[in-house]
């Protein structure tokens, strides 16, 4: 598979070396505010090219750094630029540089073999692996919630598309060797907690799932190697799952021979246990499960909230779908507030787990306030729902999206 993206190991290999810079290394704080326009709030918020290897972005936190990627990038093209994805850390001990010559991959636990494995090694000696998917904020769009829940209020932008290029994470178990009886695999990586009693961040797969061939160790990301804030020299790429599993900073894999019974599987990042994660506020009586696939959602691009249209003039409306765990089937647009849909046309299939662009022709004939909206249907025949779930976590939200625009 090659596209303009694609990353020879030669190319890899040549620009390996430390990456380091000062997660701050000029002013934090740029000039110009944007609005969110979050139902709770904070509406306004700053946008910094503070942070090394970072275009302007959408500051929601300095240490640790959550950086939203602004909502039109996601309308210039299906991949999301790497100095426009966005940033989302849970410890602020997070290295400021890394040297790859130094560093290494441990591979242990119930394993024959015990691995430490060079930068180079898992470049040169293991088949080279490619994909492209969607990386995702299990909390994305959170300050839409209403009741309003606690966490980082993001808007639409804890997103990005890249495609990744790297190594299969079987064909790394491979070398180590899995012994029978392993029953999960856990990640760690290089951040760490600020306080003793912190539990240190780490995540687990079961293990045919750590073995599909399609969970893999991505050392670049459209074509250029990973940016230190997006996990560079290795993360792990689950695709279809929400972005908790994707550890950055990958330095240590575990297999293990009982379920993992650590903070950050066992116990957070929970969802309830029911249609769309969706709970009554106030309801505890739920039984609550990790949070794992991704569910699918689809958002107009080239036209904002309140934009002022042409009445009688033909537009073309365009935007992006993902299908969560399975592919994009169809994208509908309405454009008189869910009365009636269109199928919209869909452009390039980059892969299940990718965005997929899609446009269609639309005459607001008209004058005043419409309503326009979009709903994907995923290829297991999931399709977006008409009202928004909740959950006190503010996981999971993939409501058919409104845009009102004005046609004058």
């Amino acid at each position: 598979m090659t596209s303009r993206f694609s990353a020879s190991r030669r190319e890899v290999l040549k620009h390996l070396g430390i990456a380091g810079a000062a997660l701050m290394s000029r002013s934090v704080l740029a000039d110009t505010t944007i609005d969110l326009r979050l139902p709770s709030g904070p509406r306004g918020r700053t946008i910094t090219t503070g942070f090394p290897q970072k275009q302007a972005m959408i500051l929601q936190r300095t240490r640790p750094p959550l950086l939203e990627t602004p909502f039109e990038v996601f309308d210039d093209a299906v991949f999301t630029p790497n100095d426009r994805f966005y940033v989302r850390w849970h410890w602020a001990d997070i290295p400021n540089q890394v040297d790859a010559d130094s560093f290494r991959l441990a591979v242990r636990g119930h394993v024959d073999r015990t691995q430490s494995l060079t930068l180079r090694e898992i470049v040169n000696e293991l088949p080279r692996f490619e994909i492209v998917a969607v990386n995702q904020c299990s909390g994305n769009s959170r300050g839409y919630f209403a009741p309003r829940v606690a966490g980082g209020q993001w808007s639409n932008g804890a997103m990005g598309n890249a495609r990744w290029t790297g190594v299969r994470l079987k064909d790394v178990l491979d070398r180590a060797g899995v012994k029978a009886g392993a029953v999960q695999v856990r990640f760690n990586g290089l951040d760490g907690p600020v306080v003793a009693e912190g539990p240190d961040f780490m995540k687990s797969l079961d293990i045919d799932h750590a073995r599909d061939g399609e969970v893999m160790i991505a050392y670049a990301m459209n074509g250029e190697q990973l940016p230190l804030l997006n996990g560079f020299p290795l993360r792990l790429v689950v695709p279809g799952w929400y972005a908790t599993y994707w550890v950055k900073m990958l330095a240590d894999i575990e297999v293990l021979n009982a379920p993992d019974t650590n903070y950050w599987t066992a116990t957070a990042y929970r969802i309830p246990d029911t249609p769309g994660a969706n709970i009554a506020p106030g309801d505890t009586e739920v039984n609550l499960v990790p949070i794992s696939r991704m569910v699918p959602r689809s958002f107009a691009t080239n036209l904002a909230d309140g934009a002022r249209v042409h009445a009688g003039a033909p537009i073309v409306l365009r935007g992006i779908a993902l299908g969560g765990d399975a592919g994009v089937a169809s994208v509908d647009v309405s454009t008189d507030a869910g009365e009636t849909w269109q199928p919209a046309a869909l452009g390039a299939d980059h892969g299940k787990y990718s965005f997929r662009q899609w446009q269609m022709p639309i005459t607001l004939r008209q004058a005043g306030e419409h309503l326009l909206q979009v709903r994907c249907t995923n290829t297991n025949g999931v399709a977006q729902p008409v009202l928004p779930n909740w959950n006190p976590a503010g996981f999971m939200r993939n409501v058919i999206e409104s845009t009102k625009v004005v046609a004058v």
